[in-house]
């Protein structure tokens, strides 16, 4: 490991981060999610395109919740938002999420950061097509935290995310 490697490594948790990748994966196969302004780790034009496998390969949580776009409690299964961003190295004071009809709408940066807020690729153990709210999908830990159940949360589960611009 060369020395600034380690001193990356080793200087990050101290500083309440954890250490950024040395360099953000190119995707191979379709990018289905974009995150722009504000990254220290960015492919050109200053974007970090994420195809399915790079999502995949962040740890994965599982939500089980009811919302109001299904008739029982469903489980939703993806990336932490907050891990998709450091993978980015993402900074910003808020976050405006859009999705692919051009719905827009603004999260505060510590949603992420307070909640485990993930971005599900998966709906009952099954990757979610377009037609199905998918392939990604923002979604809150509304069963473990009821006080999340409210319009103000439900209007930030933005559904066929394409992209998260720092702002």
């Amino acid at each position: 490991m060369n020395r600034l490697r380690r001193q990356l490594v080793f200087a990050a948790p101290l500083a309440g981060l954890s250490a950024p990748a040395a360099a953000l994966a190119t995707p191979t196969g379709p990018v289905v999610l974009t995150v722009s302004a504000g990254l220290a780790l960015a492919h050109r034009g200053g974007r970090a395109d994420f195809d399915m496998a790079m999502l995949e390969r962040l740890p994965q949580r599982s939500i089980r919740a009811e919302t109001p776009w299904y008739k029982d409690a469903r489980r939703f299964s993806g990336p932490l938002l907050r891990d998709v961003l450091a993978m980015a190295g993402g900074k910003g004071s808020g976050l405006r999420l859009v999705a692919l009809n051009d719905y827009r709408i603004e999260m505060p940066q510590d949603d992420p950061q307070r909640y485990d807020v993930i971005l599900a690729v998966q709906l009952d153990g099954k990757a979610m097509s377009v037609r199905e709210k998918g392939p990604v999908f923002v979604m809150y830990p509304f069963d473990s935290q009821p006080q999340l159940r409210n319009a103000l949360y439900f209007i930030r589960c933005v559904w066929q995310l394409r992209s998260i611009e720092l702002v």
